[in-house]
């Protein structure tokens, strides 16, 4: 994930921010509600605004399931931790910080092959029927946008083979990288526009 972490360092400073604004190895921690901090994977900080913060995460095998429901759980808390702090004025009172989510899932049999679930007492939502684990991410990561708890999100599929060669595929037009990156820098943009206006009067 490091060549994408660059990536998007590159799409922020190519927006307009300064390269001192975006952290990706140390100050990290933001504030959260349910516990103290959240170390982030890239935080975006100008004039003490929070403008954003990303999480990239990958997963290979063998244990997908175990993994997937972590992954789940940690999205999920995470998210609902930080805008319980921002409703909670733990951030400076400013525009609505952006959130966003990387995913990065190794391509392989296990991985895109239908998985069984278990209903010993009530049905499960049925997009979930003999999904795989790709696809179980990409309804998870498209969920975690519809529900507003990120802004944008992104999901990846890479072998072992192809991943050191760059080479990676998108499923879902909606979870690709540009359509994440357009949307951070959408974020950039609104944020800069707004604070010259504010600097100008």
């Amino acid at each position: 994930m490091d060549g994408f972490v660059a990536l998007v360092r590159e799409l922020i400073t190519d927006g307009g921010l300064p390269a001192s604004c975006i952290h990706t190895d140390t100050s990290l921690e933001l504030p959260g509600f349910f516990r103290p901090e959240k170390k982030w994977d890239l935080v975006v900080v100008a004039d003490e605004v929070l403008i954003g913060a990303i999480e990239f995460k990958s997963q290979i095998g063998p244990s997908f399931g175990n993994n997937f429901n972590n992954r789940s759980e940690g999205a999920i808390g995470t998210a609902q931790d930080i805008w319980t702090a921002y409703r909670e004025g733990a951030f400076r009172a400013s525009q609505r910080p952006w959130l966003g989510y990387v995913m990065m899932l190794e391509e392989c049999p296990r991985s895109t092959a239908p998985v069984s679930v278990r209903q010993p007492h009530f049905s499960v939502f049925p997009e979930f029927v003999d999904a795989s684990y790709s696809q179980r991410y990409q309804l998870l990561l498209a969920k975690l946008v519809r529900e507003r708890l990120y802004d944008s999100t992104c999901f990846l599929l890479s072998s072992q083979a192809s991943g050191p060669q760059g080479r990676y595929g998108e499923p879902q037009a909606d979870l690709s990288f540009s359509q994440f990156a357009a949307s951070l820098t959408g974020r950039i943009t609104t944020y800069l526009a707004v604070e010259s206006r504010r600097t100008n009067r």
